[in-house]
C-alpha cells in the first residue's frame, strides 16, 4: 500500500512539474486509467476494504483500551493532589 502511494505521488509529481508536454500527460493518464479500470486492481481493492471494515471493530476496542490505559497512567503519575488545607489556597472545584 505504501509502495502504491509513492509511486502515484512520484506519477503526480512528474506530471505536475514535468516539461515532457501533452502527449506524456496522455500516456500516463492512459496508463493510470487502464490500471485503475483492471478487474484485478478492483478486486484488490475490494479485498482491503472488506478486510478494512472486519478489522474495524477490533482496532476500535484496542484503540479504546489503550486510551483508557494512558489516561490512567496520566492520572496516577501526574503527582500528589494537594489539597487546600495543604496548600493554603483554595482549590477548584472543592
Amino acid at each position: 500500500m505504501k509502495r502504491l502511494l509513492l509511486l502515484t505521488g512520484f506519477a503526480i509529481g512528474y506530471v505536475a512539474g514535468s516539461a515532457a508536454g501533452r502527449e506524456r500527460y496522455e500516456q500516463i493518464r492512459s496508463m493510470a486509467l487502464r490500471v485503475r479500470n483492471d478487474p484485478q486492481v478492483q478486486a484488490a481493492a475490494a479485498a482491503a476494504a472488506d478486510k478494512a471494515k472486519e478489522a474495524a471493530p477490533v482496532v476500535k476496542d484496542k484503540v479504546t483500551g489503550a486510551a483508557e490505559v494512558a489516561a490512567q497512567k496520566v492520572r496516577t503519575s501526574s503527582g500528589p493532589d494537594l489539597s487546600e488545607q495543604e496548600s493554603g489556597y483554595p482549590v477548584a472545584g472543592r
